[in-house]
């Protein structure tokens, strides 16, 4: 009798499904991930001698770069008018007045975007203004 040879079959195992799992997993990964966005400024901080202050939990917190852009309570501002930085302290203070107010401004910002983040804080009735600086080091 005369068997006929039957063919052997490579036995292997088919990766398209485990390709397809893994693009699925890292969509998924990719999509549900939160990213933080940055908002601080690269600014360099003029140095003062003193004591560091506490810091109330509740406060405005206003940061100019060197070219005078201003972000109020981590939110970026679209220009920096007078106009503009008014309307976003009245909104981050919600009107009450008796919360620290602190101005983080860089070294190199000009003198007039300082001056008007004060007299915009003047003006709103905020009298507890404080400016951030570095610790100067006691070497000569």
């Amino acid at each position: 009798m005369k068997f006929k040879r039957q063919r052997s079959q490579e036995v292997g195992v088919d990766l398209t499904p485990l390709i397809d799992v893994v693009f699925l997993l890292l969509i998924f990964f990719m999509v549900s991930t939160t990213f933080t966005r940055e908002s601080h400024l690269n600014i360099q901080l003029p140095e003062a001698r003193g004591e560091a202050a506490e810091t109330e939990v509740s406060e405005i917190d206003v940061v100019v770069n060197a070219d005078g852009h201003y972000i109020v309570n981590d939110r970026s501002l679209v220009n920096n008018q007078r106009k503009t930085l008014e309307q976003a302290i009245r909104e981050a203070s919600g009107g009450e007045t008796g919360v620290p107010f602190i101005i983080t401004a860089d070294a190199r910002t000009p003198h007039e975007f300082v001056v008007r983040a004060m007299d915009v804080a003047g003006e709103l009735g905020f009298t507890q203004l404080s400016i951030t600086t570095e610790r100067m080091s006691d070497d000569p």
